[in-house]
């Protein structure tokens, strides 16, 4: 398993698991994203973006404020350490870029939370994330709240970097098969169209 820039040929892929997923898809470019893979079966098992925003679109200057957003695993590939490196890899990138700080928008703190984000009051925020803060509410996270890590404080639970190691494909869990009874029908009483057998 490992982690890699997105590609372009990836956008299809990445919007339908986004969408399916409901997470955030905003301004939404294919190279902002890292794809994690699963090296044997090649097998795309989740992705993460970092999200830059400018107070000044040509520039990238001190009011520059890097954002972590729209972090998926696929079903059968949960838990097994792949979104810890996925946002593992998308800090180095910020660091790389040149931020200290790294700031994310969400309901799911307690999972940030293990690797060293903190939550910050409202009034920390920069002023290019206070609005974004709303509109995500309002549009699909209701319960974000913010968030931030320094990037040299990022720590990676070792559970999680020994399990990335080893990932594999889970099976989903198969539901029970529906029944009648399911959609409101008693088959004792019932009459059908064909002969069931019943």
């Amino acid at each position: 398993m490992y982690v890699r820039d997105a590609k372009n040929r990836e956008e299809v892929w990445l919007l339908d698991h986004i969408e399916s997923m409901g997470l955030d898809d905003t301004a939404f470019r294919s190279r902002d994203y890292v794809v994690a893979v699963d090296e044997v079966s090649g097998q795309k098992a989740g992705f993460g973006r970092i999200r830059i925003h400018r107070t000044d679109p040509e520039e990238d200057g001190p009011d520059a404020v890097c954002e972590l957003t729209s972090i998926g695993v696929l079903e059968g590939w949960r838990d097994q350490g792949v979104g810890a490196h996925v946002v593992e890899r998308l800090l180095e990138y910020a660091g790389d870029e040149g931020f200290d700080t790294v700031y994310a928008l969400t309901g799911e703190s307690a999972y940030l939370a293990r690797f060293g984000f903190r939550r910050i009051d409202a009034e920390q925020l920069p002023d290019p994330l206070e609005k974004r803060r709303e509109e995500k509410r309002k549009r699909i996270d209701p319960d974000a709240v913010p968030l931030a890590i320094e990037v040299d404080r990022f720590r990676m639970p070792e559970r999680l970097r020994e399990a990335f190691k080893r990932a594999t494909e889970q099976p989903e869990e198969e539901g029970d098969d529906e029944s009648a009874e399911d959609f409101g029908i008693d088959p004792e009483t019932a009459t059908y169209k064909y002969d069931t057998g019943r």
